[in-house]
């Protein structure tokens, strides 16, 4: 059998520990974020209106106004009529 020495053996499990795990440990937990972020992305955040307006995905529908909206159409509309009734009679 061959006997490896001791220098090499501590380099592999040096390299080991201080540099493969800790990669591996960032790789994981980065993992579980990107994991995380999709499911609530796709189950929770696309249906927030506020989410929709900035990330652009729902489109803004335009209504246009009525002309008799409120108030003061009524008001003016009421005495269109008036002087035109006036003016007729």
């Amino acid at each position: 059998m061959e006997v490896v020495s001791s220098s090499s053996e501590f380099s592999l499990s040096s390299l080991n520990l201080f540099l493969l795990r800790p990669l591996l440990a960032i790789a994981f937990v980065l993992s579980l974020i990107v994991l995380g972020w999709f499911l609530a992305w796709k189950l929770v955040l696309v249906h927030v209106p506020l989410v929709q307006e900035i990330f652009g995905l729902r489109k803004k529908t335009f209504k246009p106004k009525p002309k008799t909206t409120g108030r003061f159409s009524k008001i003016y509309s009421n005495i269109e009529s008036e002087a035109l009734k006036s003016s007729s009679s």
